[in-house]
């Protein structure tokens, strides 16, 4: 099972987990904030046995599980096994697309007021099939995000299979080139309002980035960024 990490000091834990996707072995990335009062948050789920549950809970009580994003949803229901008091935040349109999942509360612009002090979000209306919801930790100056930018190459953490690096390499030009995930490449919808939406997170000034493809970002941050996102912010 995922091995949790410690990623900011006393703040921000992390857990890599196994996906398969389109035929292709890719890693997802947990996050687990923990709010100043202790609360902690956790962004993304993925599975998640006892073991790795003993170790959540020394860092604080879970109260809060985020599905961020419309292709980030496939472990809430693991953690809410788990955490049957803990209450969920969805991604805009996951209510649809997984109408199982039990859920409190949809993500939008505004961080809900218990969290709002310290974390800052913004809703991306990426496509018609993948919006997600952009996460800032203030305290740690760490951007939080899903599948805006996936950073997958040569210095690539696990093992790449010859089909991911088939189409990272030869269809979607993305080896070593973090970009946003292919299903936002193939169409973006309403450039201004996405535009609007990643000018909001580049004002952050995010010091890193976790995202749950690849690599984390942790130097040139906004040049990253921008060089990512230029087919939308150039528009």
């Amino acid at each position: 099972m995922a091995q949790l990490n410690e990623y900011v000091k006393d703040q921000i834990w992390l857990l890599e987990y196994p996906v398969r996707f389109a035929g292709m072995d890719i890693f997802g990335r947990t996050t687990i904030i923990r709010l100043e009062n202790g609360d902690l948050i956790v962004h993304d789920p993925c599975r998640i046995d006892d073991s790795t549950k003993e170790e959540i809970d020394q860092l604080g009580k879970v109260r809060y599980i985020v599905a961020p994003g419309s292709y980030h949803h496939l472990f809430v229901t693991d953690f809410q096994e788990k955490y049957p008091d803990a209450e969920t935040f969805v991604c805009p349109g996951l209510e649809r697309k997984r109408p199982d999942i039990k859920f409190e509360w949809i993500l939008g612009n505004r961080p809900d007021h218990r969290w709002e002090g310290e974390i800052d979000q913004v809703l991306v209306q990426g496509t018609r099939l993948m919006w997600e919801v952009a996460f800032y930790h203030r305290p740690s100056g760490t951007l939080i995000l899903v599948d805006l930018i996936e950073n997958i190459g040569d210095d690539y953490g696990h093992e790449a299979g010859l089909l991911l690096r088939f189409w990272w390499k030869a269809i979607f030009r993305m080896w070593n080139n973090p970009k946003p995930a292919p299903e936002y490449q193939m169409g973006w919808g309403d450039k201004k309002s996405v535009k609007v939406a990643l000018d909001r997170i580049l004002s952050w000034d995010a010091r890193r980035v976790i995202i749950a493809h690849g690599e984390n970002i942790e130097e040139k941050v906004n040049e990253t960024l921008v060089k990512a996102w230029g087919r939308v912010l150039n528009s």
